[in-house]
């Protein structure tokens, strides 16, 4: 990745790594802090997730004022950032930062969210969400990373661990979504 004078990041290929995707996102696709003017397409990508997968425990698809209500919400440390596809100028994917608990020592602690687009998955845009999500996490002055994933996305669990995550705990049957109990997987990675 580098930086462009707009303070965009350019992800430029690269091996694969560990044993999560490939990056296979060409020179067509940066990072960029999410803007206001992002919350149909975010909305759009997480929506699809409410309605069809468990992947999120939310049961009901986010209006456009919830959605831009949590992009408001979504700056300084607790941040959000999207892909974009430059030929295009569609953001294929999004990454934010959110509150671990409400309780003020857990204030050094952070949860990651990384969402893609279906069409775009498997092409190592999520790598490049987390990787900046981590990197902003470090700059910001935390110093746990944890994510939240529900038992059996085989894909993020890889993801995460590839991204120096390890597993410190299941929760049994805490969610319950299209007549299943879910079970939640956490991960946490310290930075320094």
């Amino acid at each position: 990745m580098s930086m462009r004078p707009d303070g965009s990041i350019s992800a430029a290929p690269s091996a694969p790594e560990g044993d999560g995707p490939s990056n296979d996102t060409g020179s067509s696709l940066h990072l960029r802090s999410a803007r206001p003017d992002d919350a149909e397409a975010i909305r759009d990508i997480y929506n699809l997730e409410v309605t069809t997968s468990t992947v999120t425990f939310d049961l009901e698809p986010r209006s456009l004022e919830a959605q831009r209500e949590w992009l408001a919400a979504r700056s300084g440390a607790y941040s959000a950032v999207v892909a974009v596809d430059a030929s295009t100028d569609e953001v294929v994917g999004f990454g934010s930062l959110s509150k671990y608990k409400d309780r003020p020592a857990y204030a050094t602690s952070v949860e990651d969210s990384v969402y893609v687009r279906r069409d775009q998955q498997g092409r190592g845009i999520g790598r490049l969400l987390l990787g900046e999500l981590l990197a902003t996490a470090e700059k910001t002055g935390f110093h746990a990373v944890f994510a939240r994933i529900v038992g059996g996305h085989e894909a993020s669990i890889r993801l995460h661990r590839s991204c120096g995550f390890e597993e410190v705990g299941v929760e049994r049957e805490v969610g319950r979504k299209f007549g299943r109990w879910l079970d939640v997987v956490i991960m946490e990675r310290l930075l320094r």
